[in-house]
């Protein structure tokens, strides 16, 4: 028996208000066809004015604990990933901490963009493996919205607002019980132009936009998370036809397609959300998680393959046995 990290509840929240391609089509030059041809988009959720990144990690946190039969006061860790944080500083998890009433334990972000609840899961992971954490919560929370240029077509019309959670809990488990079986986490800085926000990048600012280059993170992102995939697979000693489920985080419809062919996975293995979603950054993949829980698709037993990258760039995969 092994001291292992295992899933205990996920939980999710997008806001109440939706903004559809026609309603982005009345504002820049778009159309509804435009979009979803390009990104699968239809849809995506907003937040409304003085609702920060906190706001919608708690409401997510309250679904993953009430998942998980668990209250706040079970948890001794919390890491908020996120690229939109309430402040820039202290950290968006401080401000999660004391809206869930709790005052134990220690509370702080990740900042890894899109990748940022893969870092967080593997972090997270690696701190309840070593005994330093028992119980924590993993939260990906974004309002991507605000550092969106509404000029910019390209990269407007791919985001929205959200956020997911997911609770890990330790337990002495045999190698094939529900757990955490491996974590890949890679950065490359030399194409960090290729994907960044200027400006203060938080949920308050009014000065941050979103810069991309999308032909070029559409080849790294393929190439890249399909190496992260395969890579943690050799880890772990499995092969791709082993795997159930694949999470991938909700960017483009064409990038995930792209990766799913790459490494040889068959399209309804695929969990999809980013047709009502977009990309909600960090909080794509536990929203997607949530999603796939709660509608029966992910059911316990089942080996299930996240990956992201965002910018950095950073990547990568975690790889769950779930329970």
């Amino acid at each position: 028996m092994t001291r292992k990290a295992q899933v205990k509840g996920v939980g999710g929240y997008v806001p109440e208000k939706v903004l559809t391609n026609d309603d982005l089509s009345k504002i820049m030059d778009t159309s509804d066809e435009w979009i979803v041809s390009r990104s699968g988009i239809h849809q995506r959720h907003q937040a409304d004015v003085g609702v920060n990144s906190s706001d919608l990690g708690v409401a997510a946190a309250k679904k993953a604990l009430a998942h998980a039969g668990m209250s706040i006061a079970d948890i001794d860790l919390i890491i908020v990933a996120t690229s939109t944080p309430d402040a820039a500083f202290p950290a968006t998890a401080a401000y999660v901490q004391h809206k869930l009433g709790s005052s134990h334990g220690a509370a702080f972000d990740v900042q890894a963009a899109c990748a940022g609840f893969v870092y967080g899961l593997s972090l997270a992971t690696a701190m309840i493996e070593s005994g330093q954490t028992n119980q924590a919560l993993v939260i990906g929370a974004e309002v991507m919205t605000r550092l969106l240029d509404w000029q910019d077509r390209s990269t407007a019309v791919l985001f929205g607002d959200g956020a997911g959670a997911i609770i890990l809990g330790a337990a002495d488990v045999a190698p094939d019980a529900p757990q955490v079986i491996k974590n890949y986490i890679r950065s490359e800085g030399a194409f960090a132009d290729l994907l960044y926000a200027t400006g203060g990048a938080t949920a308050t600012s009014t000065d941050s936009k979103i810069h991309m280059q999308g032909r070029e993170v559409y080849r790294h992102a393929v190439t890249n998370i399909a190496e992260a995939v395969c890579t943690l697979l050799d880890m772990a000693e499995l092969d791709v036809s082993e795997i159930d489920w694949f999470v991938p985080h909700q960017a483009n419809r064409r990038i995930i397609d792209g990766v799913a062919r790459k490494i040889g996975l068959p399209p309804e293995k695929t969990i999809l959300t980013v047709d009502h979603h977009a990309n909600t950054s960090a909080a794509s993949i536990p929203l997607a998680l949530s999603e796939a829980v709660q509608n029966g698709q992910i059911k316990p037993g089942d080996l299930v393959m996240t990956e992201a990258m965002g910018g950095g760039l950073s990547w990568g995969a975690n790889l769950i046995r779930w329970s």
